[in-house]
């Protein structure tokens, strides 16, 4: 029995997006929400806004639809080269379009993940997580150098399966969108939600440095990959703080952009042997050849001891 096809004309509607067209279309949608947070937090004071970082943010969004418009069609063109390559031809049937959104949901979280867990990746990613504020500004404040950076490569066995490239672009596109609104403190926890979907709850502990919540809930949409694949931590009593580990201290957005690049540009540069080179450029964030520098996985283990050491009842 073959899948049922999809009425033409939503199969025809769905077609015509892509990811850029997505985005254009929600951007009305997120200057409403900003200015409505915005008002939430001036009335309640539940949340916070500075106005410097919330330029840098806005810089930094503008700037990557700019380099998205000059490279993006690299990561667009390697889809469509590889997809001809594919082992079966899916089509777009509705079967194939839930598998796609699960596919792509994965795809997203094993980016996340690596991209939080190898310094080559986390040199783009970094630039969002740099605001130590968390508000709707902080889901604009993206990377110049994705596209340089090679982050297009974890969609790549999509298409390889036989998932149609406008599918996976359109999905990547969903998933931006989703991930704006849940930015923000002004949204506490949301009830059952919590178990499948990704939330502003969980999302905060991902952009927290608390070291407790370090390198934890990398979900795009769905969060069930965290609480499969052992990174889930649930927000608790203990206050989200944001930013990066070693905070940056300024609101130039080139500074913004390249200081992590500039960073593994100096280490190698320093490094003495070709392990030192491996090291700072697919090294965790952090690593370093003499151990001197603090990784997550340092900072947490840390944080693991004091905490079991203050657990011990004195004698």
């Amino acid at each position: 029995m073959t899948a049922p096809e999809a009425p033409s004309g939503i199969l025809a509607a769905l077609e015509s997006f892509d990811k850029e067209l997505i985005i254009t279309f929600a951007v009305p949608g997120f200057v409403l929400l900003i200015l409505i947070e915005m008002a939430v937090v001036r009335m309640t004071r539940h949340g916070r806004y500075d106005v410097k970082d919330s330029a840098t943010s806005l810089m930094m969004g503008f700037g990557n639809q700019i380099v998205g418009i000059l490279f993006g069609f690299a990561a667009v063109l390697s889809l469509f080269w590889f997809y001809q390559f594919r082992l079966f031809d899916l089509g777009w049937t509705w079967p194939v379009l839930v598998a796609c959104f699960f596919a792509e949901d994965l795809a997203y979280y094993a980016f996340h993940r690596i991209a939080h867990e190898r310094r080559f990746f986390w040199a783009s990613h970094i630039v969002h997580h740099s605001s130590q504020h968390y508000n709707l500004t902080t889901a604009l404040r993206q990377t110049w150098t994705g596209v340089l950076g090679l982050s297009f490569i974890f969609w790549l066995p999509l298409v390889l399966i036989g998932f149609p490239p406008g599918m996976v672009l359109m999905f990547q596109g969903f998933s931006l969108v989703y991930q704006f609104w849940i930015h923000t403190e002004t949204i506490g926890r949301m009830g059952p939600l919590e178990w499948v979907m990704n939330t502003p709850s969980h999302h905060r502990v991902h952009h927290a440095i608390n070291a407790k919540y370090l390198d934890a809930n990398y979900a795009g949409v769905l969060i069930i990959w965290d609480r499969l694949l052992g990174t889930f931590v649930p927000e608790d009593a203990e206050q989200p703080r944001y930013g990066i580990v070693s905070q940056l201290g300024t609101f130039n957005p080139f500074r913004v952009a390249f200081h992590e690049w500039a960073g593994i540009f100096r280490d190698v540069a320093g490094a003495k042997s070709p392990r030192e080179v491996l090291g700072y450029m697919f090294g965790p964030p952090g690593w370093s050849a003499d151990g001197s520098r603090k990784t997550s996985a340092s900072i947490k283990a840390e944080w693991a001891a004091r905490q079991q050491a203050a657990a011990v009842p004195a004698e």
